[in-house]
């Protein structure tokens, strides 16, 4: 069992539906976060406000990191921080559809 699971560490070559669905949703999360300060929205994590001032760590931060542990992380293991995730992007539109009510 810990060889399956294994198998997909440091690796695209399987699991790549989460891996790919784990990276994907933290890009539409900067993506949104970005969106939302242009348009006037204050960002409430405090380490995320600091890496909105400069767009390399925010870059490093949601895209490259994660894409790092996509790489390096067991497909099936990232499930979890999959359904995080999603539940902050659902966060992100509820909170910029909210205002439009």
């Amino acid at each position: 069992m810990t060889a399956i699971l294994l198998g997909s560490a440091a690796t695209f070559k399987t699991c790549v539906a989460e891996k790919a669905t784990f990276v994907l949703l933290n890009v539409v999360d900067v993506l949104l976060t970005v969106f939302a300060m242009s348009i006037g929205f204050t960002e409430l994590n405090p380490f995320m406000q600091n890496l909105l001032d400069n767009p390399v760590q925010l870059f490093l931060a949601k895209c490259a990191i994660p894409l790092l542990i996509a790489w390096l992380a067991p497909g099936k293991l990232l499930i979890p921080a999959i359904i995080a995730m999603a539940i902050v992007v659902g966060w992100d539109i509820k909170e910029l559809v909210q205002p439009l009510l």
